[in-house]
């Protein structure tokens, strides 16, 4: 009975802590309404206090790169706060440059309004918009990469450039009970404004790519938002090189057609990394591209293969066999995709080669 009383007693007092608790948080969390003041007066917003910046703005048609969905783990929803943000986090110095701290550049998932405040964002991010799309074609093209086309509403087209990426908005599924925001590079070419296409590689545990593979159908509506992202050509060159791995191919496919359907005179090499056959994909598009355009020239590499695949192309790792056709980057630009990994042994090589560092322009995901 005394252990009875004592068990009814401590659950009584954990209730009451409990709901002084809720009640405290919604008394002294209680921000009211706050104003963000975005570039000097240009546009002013007026938010409930105590959500993120990055939603605040989000819910105001204002999106900012975000290719976790908030989560502070990718570092790309960077905004200069010019006053009202508080002090700077811990968990956001990983993320920071010193000159970044310096000039007030903060995450804007973790900066949380809590009074009026002002900001400062770049015009473009203006331009970013959401679309209502319906799927319209998913396409298997390998064990684990699936590419999807994207058919906007009527009403509804995007301007982009060749090599930038969009935002997609999972729903809830199975055991996953909120919506998760991913960002996937753009495959298409930007003259197709009705829809983009994306080529998303399975990550095992990946809330949107398990989404995405097991849980999306033909003829299901998504939300995107986009165009983001500062990789893209800078048409200062007549010499490119392209190199990436796995669904790093698609930001690559974009520019390299890109160039082709507006007649550019460039030279193009488009080195692309893989373990074995089973990894390669489009391999007869860049094969048809390369009898067309003779200044075109696609060099798959395989770093693992085996007997049974009767491979008769380029073994290695891909910056390897790269060096085989490139003896300088003098004059010559450079875009890369893939792994971190990947990148960084292919700006290490790029550079004793000669490539200028500002001419090598890469995207990691």
């Amino acid at each position: 009975m005394e252990i009875l009383k004592t068990i009814l007693s401590v659950t009584g007092i954990a209730t009451i802590l409990t709901v002084l608790i809720i009640v405290a948080e919604k008394f002294l969390n209680n921000y009211g309404e706050c104003k963000i003041d975005i570039n000097e007066g240009e546009k002013e917003l007026t938010v409930e206090g105590g959500s993120s910046l990055l939603s605040s703005l989000a819910s105001n048609k204002i999106f900012i790169p975000s290719a976790c969905g908030g989560k502070a783990t990718c570092g790309l929803c960077k905004i200069q706060v010019i006053d009202g943000a508080g002090p700077l986090l811990p968990t956001e110095e990983p993320f920071l440059t010193p000159d970044e701290v310096k000039n007030g550049v903060r995450l804007s998932c973790l900066v949380k309004i809590k009074k009026d405040i002002k900001i400062s964002i770049p015009e473009e991010l203006f331009n970013i918009k959401e679309y209502n799309a319906t799927v319209s074609r998913i396409t298997d093209m390998t064990h684990d990469i699936k590419e999807f086309r994207f058919d906007f509403d009527e009403d509804e087209d995007i301007k982009f450039k060749a090599g930038q990426y969009m935002q997609i908005e999972t729903k809830p599924y199975g055991k996953i009970k909120e919506k998760a925001i991913r960002a996937y590079s753009i495959s298409s070419v930007p003259s197709d404004s009705n829809g983009v296409e994306l080529i998303i590689r399975r990550v095992p545990g990946g809330l949107c790519t398990t989404y995405m593979h097991e849980h999306i159908n033909k003829g299901n509506r998504v939300r995107i938002t986009g165009p983001y992202g500062d990789f893209y050509r800078r048409d200062d060159s007549n010499q490119y090189i392209f190199m990436a791995g796995g669904s790093g191919m698609a930001p690559i496919k974009s520019i390299i057609m890109d160039i082709i359907e507006k007649g550019l005179d460039k030279e193009m090499f488009f080195f692309f990394g893989a373990v074995g056959v089973r990894d390669l994909y489009h391999t007869d598009f860049f094969r048809g591209l390369e009898k067309e355009y003779p200044k075109f020239k696609y060099i798959p590499a395989l770093s693992n293969a085996v007997p049974e695949d009767n491979w008769k192309g380029e073994t290695g790792l891909v910056t390897d066999v790269m060096k085989k056709y490139i003896d300088t980057g003098n004059g010559k630009h450079a875009y890369l995709c893939g792994s971190p990994g990947m990148i960084n042994a292919c700006v290490k090589v790029l550079t004793f080669m000669d490539f200028k560092e500002e001419l090598i322009y890469y995207d990691k995901f």
